[in-house]
């Protein structure tokens, strides 16, 4: 019976595949796992390239990395366990060439490096490439392709480099220790860790990265890993291939889940296709079912197959979905792809048995429920057409829905937390828009014997099927919502952030200010006649605890807590809190109080649980200091100026090695003062957030653009599920079309009255998305963003125009074959 069940299934599909049901339900299914595949094509792509760059990422089999300079004692402990080891530092700083200056990422390395894989340079820009196992000599220096454009020298000439100049010897094309270019936003320059001393750029204040590097046989690496850890200081971590690149692991994983959810969207409104054209299917298919069964079939024969057919245009439709996913791919490749210097490899198949298991999962849980009603139609309906199946339970429905969707959200975001908030936040924005669609049907109802007759008769279709009209308009008001969200609310959000800066706000950065260059620097804007700008100190120091409680960043579960507790601070002392900074709890200190006590930014403290009155305790330069805090400040973060986390009393942290920050605007006609400023003080860096701006609204850019391209997913989703409204009412229409064509109407008139129903749906489901992206966008601006917040009349006018336009044409595509189909015939059927 199970075979026959097989064979019947497989050669009634095909004949069976003309119903317009099996179309849309096939087409929401190849919807949903191109959306899901495209995304898990390319991030695959991701994964394999990091996992090719594995052995790479840290140049080594281990590292060491700390803030200050690496003790001599771990490397010892190293070499005496027969690894191999090496040194490095990094720290921007401007470099110069005749009257050129720019920012670069300086490397100063010794000649081990690198432990693992090879440096790839060229002789000349753009040159062949050369493999190299260890780096620049004394006295060389090698720099990255770009930074031969930006400042117009070549290999040969002399570049300075603090207090020296190197010799430029080759165009630097390959780190293996640098293996994502994401965040990396100033040119790389590397030279001898034997020249760092002559530059004068590295002093104890300086914001230096030092790395110690080991490799070897790995039961040593790993003995020299259990001797090495209780001996770090709290400045200092091991890092392994599998906690390489942190920041470049975590923005990607966000990216993906947020790809991955942007995709499930879809996912979710391809689900409510299938469960309407399921239900439609199940309805038409009670003659077949009933036949069966006077045939002698059993009802479980019946039920095995309809559920085969479900399978079989699953697996068909999930494959034709994968094939589309790849082919989407390449787009988020070339949106994102770029992220990574050494570029992507090709995709692996595993995404297509994920999409494969998403169309199976997606198919199930929305039309099981009426594929299983199949079976419970009687053998009686052949002689009494009024009997057919009852209908699904609706929590069975519902619950089935849910449990699907919950499957596939935890599935993505690997996080039950999240997965459990975009769950209930999906329900609760279903049940608000389907109360609203549904009040604005029942709004209708008055008015359907107004107007014209094509307006006329497409009111009354809205309000005589008032609960599939009310699931049609919320499902596009979804997918408008989001798109609008993407599309208007986000500009809308910049523009208020780039409008919420003053026109004179900073756009450069001063660092790495020795004290004894502060005044000299001053008089140097001055002879330009330009204002001094205020320089403020700053002091490098590590939160270590708090009450006297040790403060280790597994003790906290919040992960932007974690990394704070894990960082250092820039922390400053002054006698007056800073002008744009408001003193929210506690009061700032007065002449001759408590010489030890701290102000705190308010958001810092919410983060870490920090009260007034708490002891904090901070590791600097090797020594505790130890103070109450007696206020907490409001900070303007996005103002450009400089500002802390934690200020201190003078007394407190005067003693301590300190550098001195400074934030300025300065126009392009005064850029030769910061040349001049660099020459002369060459341990100063001079940071131009015009191009760091730039280079991470980029970045930013490339994100969005690829978040709305997969919500594009999600506007044909929608589109689906219109068409699967309009399929599961299809004999109702022809049944009233061929009673108004037998009353008298003409085709122009019925056509006009279709395309009126369709228009108003649109319309509605315009005005419901552009009010929920209204108020999406103004808790986005005011409650997250502190921003102020301004009605985008363009919002409406996309929202409701688009919509009533969009799907007015999709249900005109749908409903042409209502009207070719003869009146005669349709009653005929009926009778």
């Amino acid at each position: 019976m199970n075979g026959g069940a097989i064979r019947y299934s497989l050669r009634s599909l095909m004949r069976e595949w003309r119903a317009g049901e099996l179309q849309v339900l096939a087409l929401a299914v190849v919807i949903a796992v191109a959306a899901v595949t495209s995304v898990g094509f390319f991030t695959d792509r991701v994964q394999r390239a990091m996992l090719l760059q594995a052995t790479e990422l840290l140049g080594a089999d281990l590292v060491v990395a700390s803030a200050e300079a690496v003790d001599d004692a771990l490397e010892a402990g190293a070499r005496g366990r027969g690894l191999s080891t090496a040194r490095f530092v990094t720290f921007p700083s401007v470099v110069l060439f005749e009257d050129a200056a720019q920012l670069a990422e300086l490397k100063a390395v010794d000649g081990g490096y690198p432990l693992r894989g090879q440096l790839r340079v060229s002789e000349t820009l753009f040159g062949e490439e050369q493999a190299r196992v260890e780096g620049p000599g004394p006295g060389q220096v090698w720099v990255e392709a770009r930074l031969f454009q930006q400042m117009g020298f070549e290999p040969g000439d002399r570049l300075q480099v603090g207090e020296i100049e190197l010799e430029v010897t080759r165009v630097l094309t390959y780190e293996p220790d640098r293996g994502g270019d994401l965040f990396q936003l100033a040119p790389r320059v590397m030279f001898n860790l034997a020249d760092v001393p002559a530059t004068g750029l590295v002093t104890p204040a300086s914001r230096v990265r030092h790395q110690l590097l080991v490799a070897g046989d790995e039961a040593a690496v790993g003995e020299f890993r259990a001797w090495a850890a209780p001996r770090l200081a709290p400045n200092q971590r091991i890092e392994s291939v599998r906690d390489a690149r942190p920041e470049l692991r975590q923005a990607l994983e966000r990216a993906e889940q947020f790809l991955g959810l942007a995709a499930l969207v879809a996912v979710l409104l391809a689900g409510g296709a299938i469960a309407v054209a399921a239900r439609h299917y199940s309805d038409r298919q009670s003659d077949t079912s009933a036949v069966m069964r006077c045939l002698g079939a059993s009802r479980d024969f019946v039920v095995r197959v309809f559920l085969l057919r479900l399978l079989w245009i699953a697996l068909l439709s999930s494959l034709a979905g994968a094939l589309a996913g790849y082919g989407a791919q390449t787009v988020l490749t070339g949106l994102l792809g770029r992220w990574f210097a050494g570029g992507l490899p090709g995709a692996s198949a595993w995404p297509v048995f994920t999409g494969l298991a998403v169309g199976l999962v997606t198919v199930l849980g929305f039309a099981l429920p009426s594929m299983l009603r199949i079976g419970r139609v009687p053998p009686l309906r052949v002689l009494r057409r009024e009997l057919g199946a009852p209908p699904p339970s609706m929590w069975l429905v519902l619950g089935l829905a849910l449990a699907t969707l919950a499957v596939l959200l935890l599935w993505q975001s690997g996080d039950m937390r999240m997965a459990g908030r975009v769950l209930g936040g999906a329900v609760v924005m279903g049940l608000v828009l389907w109360g609203v669609a549904w009040g604005m049907i029942l709004l209708l109802r008055p008015l359907r014997t107004r107007g014209g007759v094509a307006l006329r008769f497409g009111l009354a279709n809205l309000s005589r099927r008032g609960s599939l009209s009310a699931v049609q308009l919320s499902a596009f008001g979804l997918g408008i919502m989001a798109l609008l969200l993407l599309a208007l609310v986000r500009v809308d959000l910049l523009s208020a952030w780039e409008q919420n800066l003053p026109p004179d706000a900073p756009n450069h950065f001063m660092i790495n200010v020795q004290p004894d260059q502060v005044a000299p620097l001053q008089d140097l804007f001055e002879s330009r006649g330009l204002p001094a700008p205020a320089y403020y100190p700053m002091v490098r120091g590590r939160l270590t605890a708090i009450n006297g409680r040790a403060v280790d960043p597994e003790d906290y579960t919040n992960p932007r807590a974690e990394r704070l507790a894990a960082r250092e601070f820039n922390l400053s002392f002054g006698d007056e809190p800073q002008p744009d900074n408001r003193i929210v709890a506690g009061r700032w200190w007065q002449p001759g109080g408590d010489p030890g006590q701290w102000s705190v930014e308010e958001g810092l403290a919410d983060t870490l649980g920090i009260e007034m009155g708490d002891r904090l305790s901070f590791r600097i330069a090797g020594e505790r200091v130890e103070g109450t805090v007696t206020s907490l400040r409001k900070v303007h973060w996005d103002s450009f100026n400089v500002n802390f986390f934690v200020v201190a009393t003078p007394a407190l942290l005067a003693d301590m090695p300190t550098t001195y920050i400074t934030s300025f605007r300065l126009d392009d006609a005064g850029d030769g003062l910061l040349a001049d400023a660099v020459r002369r003080f060459p341990s100063v860096t001079v940071l131009d957030v015009r191009a760091l701006m730039d280079q991470v609204r980029s970045i930013m850019d490339r994100a969005t653009l690829a978040v709305e391209y997969v919500f594009l997913f999600t506007l044909l989703a929608g589109v689906t599920v219109l068409f699967a409204a309009i399929q599961s009412t299809r004999d109702v229409r022809r049944h009233e079309t061929a009673l108004l064509r037998t009353l008298g109407a003409s085709r122009r008139q019925v056509l006009a009255g279709l395309l009126s129903e369709f228009l108003v749906m649109g319309l509605l489901a315009g005005l419901l998305a552009a009010a929920g992206a209204t108020l999406v966008g103004y808790i986005l601006a005011r409650q997250i963003f502190d921003l102020p917040f301004a009605v985008n009349p363009w919002l409406w006018i996309a929202g409701v125009g688009g919509g009533a336009l969009g799907v007015g044409l999709a249900g005109w595509l749908g409903a042409r074959g209502v009207l070719r189909h003869p009146p005669l015939l349709t009653l005929r059927k009926a009778a």
